[in-house]
């Protein structure tokens, strides 16, 4: 059991080893000619990129061996079904709690909240991506299930998002960019996007690499208008304050 759970490892270390020794290099040059930190941070430096190095080894193990495979089973399992319209309640209640677990959100309506003086409540951010993306994912699945061609979102999705930035504040439509960013990342990824795969592979007339890889784009487009809106709502209120 133990063996299989640690299958292909050493390709996982070895992939985030080099993924974070650029990281480390240019440490290493900025401390040697500008930084010149004490040698206690340093220390604290060091410890921080092998608990990163550890954590993300074992995160990708597991995508590997659980989250991918999981994730397209359920998406062929329910997809099968009869009655696979079901799918779209369930990518909202999934896109929801994928949010609000992803790291990536968590540091990014911390530091939004941080940076902004309390003033961009972080529950407010979070819960508004957490909808955003929930919605965009049952659209995904409306998609999948019909074959609808992505570009029915994307182009409204994207006009609705240059015009919400003329009534919102520049510093929403930076927040709302990168939160397209941050949404995506490997919670959403690597479980939703398998879970889509396997709804595209059972479905008949249906081709995974063109059904199903347009998810990442409508969940990317889904934080841009929910914090834009957001942003928008957080103006009305100062206008009428």
């Amino acid at each position: 059991m133990i063996l299989t759970l640690f299958k292909d490892f050493d390709i996982v270390f070895r992939d985030v080893a080099f993924a974070l020794a650029p990281l480390l290099l240019f440490f290493s040059l900025f401390q040697f000619f500008v930084l010149r930190l004490p040698k206690r941070q340093v220390i604290k430096m060091i410890k921080g990129v092998a608990l990163t190095f550890v954590g993300l080894s074992l995160f990708l193990q597991g995508v590997h061996i659980g989250f991918m495979p999981v994730g397209e089973l359920m998406g062929m399992t329910i997809g099968s079904l009869k009655y696979n319209w079901i799918l779209i309640p369930i990518g909202f209640l999934l896109g929801f709690a994928v949010i609000m677990a992803e790291p990536a959100v968590r540091v990014l309506v911390t530091e939004v909240e941080k940076t902004s003086s309390g003033y961009i409540n972080r529950n407010n951010m979070l819960y508004a991506l957490c909808i955003g993306v929930a919605f965009s994912v049952s659209l995904s699945m409306i998609r999948v299930l019909t074959g609808i061609s992505i570009w029915y979102f994307i182009v409204p999705g994207y006009l609705i998002a240059l015009m919400l930035m003329r009534f919102v504040s520049s510093e929403f439509v930076a927040i709302a960019f990168d939160a397209g960013g941050a949404a995506t990342g490997p919670m959403t990824v690597t479980f939703i996007l398998s879970m889509t795969v396997g709804v595209a592979k059972q479905l008949d007339n249906r081709e995974p690499i063109l059904d199903a890889f347009g998810m990442v784009s409508l969940v990317a487009l889904a934080p841009i208008l929910s914090i834009l809106i957001l942003g928008f709502l957080y103006k009305r209120r100062l206008t009428r304050g």
